[in-house]
């Protein structure tokens, strides 16, 4: 496992952002599932950070220490049989999506990985009537594994607000001494 890093996790933040605005979805929400998907904690910035080259299956994640790294991964694993896989950004299922991407080169592209999920997002909202509803079905249709799910985005959408904004402007806000008091 790769060590979770910013600069890893400013290339889904990026992309999240990029893909938020082509969708109109609401600002940093496409950055909270990709917390909540492939966010892992670092010690030594303590923050989560999400991690472009995330690989889930078999009921394990995978972090991966390059993209090259990660779509061997998935070559391994399908030629094991294996067909329930999560990739990228934002942990787009290759069973469930299969027509997603043209290549794993581009299912592991930040951008392209958040450019699906973020229309996939809308097509959910306009299924499903409302946000919360989008993003609880964003991971399952079973009420209590959803309803689970955006809990614990719309914690991480609502609590750590300024953290992806500051993430996705690429700087930390200056500390001044009335900041600090």
């Amino acid at each position: 496992n790769a060590a979770p890093s910013p600069e890893a996790h400013a290339l889904c933040i990026e992309a999240t952002r990029n893909a938020e605005r082509r969708h109109q979805l609401a600002p940093h929400l496409l950055g909270a599932i990709s917390l909540a998907e492939t966010g892992r904690w670092s010690q030594k910035h303590r923050a989560s950070f999400a991690w472009p080259w995330t690989v889930m299956a078999e009921g394990r994640g995978r972090y991966l220490p390059s993209k090259a790294a990660a779509i061997a991964e998935v070559v391994k694993l399908k030629a094991r049989g294996v067909k329930n896989i999560d990739v990228g950004c934002m942990q787009v299922n290759l069973f469930y999506h299969a027509d997603a991407f043209d290549d794993l080169a581009s299912a592991f592209d930040p951008e392209t990985n958040a450019d699906y999920a973020a229309a996939f997002l809308r097509d959910l909202k306009e299924e499903v009537g409302t946000w919360k509803d989008a993003v609880a079905y964003y991971h399952s249709r079973d009420d209590k594994r959803g309803d689970y799910y955006q809990g614990k985005v719309y914690d991480l959408w609502y609590g750590q607000r300024q953290n992806l904004m500051i993430a996705a402007e690429g700087s930390a806000p200056a500390l001044t001494a009335e900041a600090l008091a």
